[in-house]
């Protein structure tokens, strides 16, 4: 077990923490908590390389805490209102989709290696700035006008053009076309 590793069990740990604060709109602890995670990603990450503590259990664990956050946070957002219903949608469908790809590669004796896409680190990267201006609007009772609604849009874009670039590349790998190049996560 790991420094990394504990660091992000203790992000899963918050996941929870950060939802009900959201579901009892106490805004300011759920936007604590989210900076809090954040921070410690970049910290675990930070802590995995300058003292070459990386593992196989962090390689798994951290894009899964991040996306439990990530989600939990645009899921309760929708289910309140702060954020539209078809972004939540759209962006846990894509998720959907590329969990059942890499299933069925599997299954299917075929697997993939997981490798992020550009488009899927940028679309990660607005998702992220979009959660935390919502959470921080909501904390601090400020309205940051334009911004929320073009990181919507923006989100949206980036969302589905990284399901279909995900798409493209699991369909050439299971197809056995483009073998070097393979889709990833993030």
């Amino acid at each position: 077990m790991t420094i990394p590793n504990m660091i992000t069990i203790m992000r899963l740990v918050l996941v929870p923490a950060v939802v009900l604060a959201m579901l009892d709109m106490r805004w300011d602890w759920a936007f604590a908590g989210f900076l809090v995670a954040g921070i410690s990603d970049g910290v675990d990450g930070f802590i995995a390389r300058r003292f070459n503590q990386h593992s196989r259990l962090g390689a798994y664990l951290d894009p899964m805490a991040d996306k439990l956050l990530l989600v939990s946070v645009f899921v309760v957002m929708g289910f309140i209102g702060e954020l539209p219903l078809w972004l939540v949608v759209t962006m846990v469908s894509r998720d959907a989709l590329i969990v059942c790809a890499v299933l069925l590669s599997t299954v299917m004796s075929h697997p993939v290696e997981m490798k992020p896409l550009f488009v899927s680190k940028a679309n990660t990267a607005i998702q992220i700035v979009l959660a935390a201006v919502v959470l921080g609007e909501l904390a601090l009772a400020v309205h940051l006008d334009p911004l929320r609604p073009v990181l919507i849009l923006l989100s949206g874009v980036l969302t589905v053009a990284s399901a279909a670039a995900y798409l493209v590349a699991w369909l050439r790998h299971m197809s056995g076309y483009g073998e070097g190049s393979t889709p990833g996560t993030s």
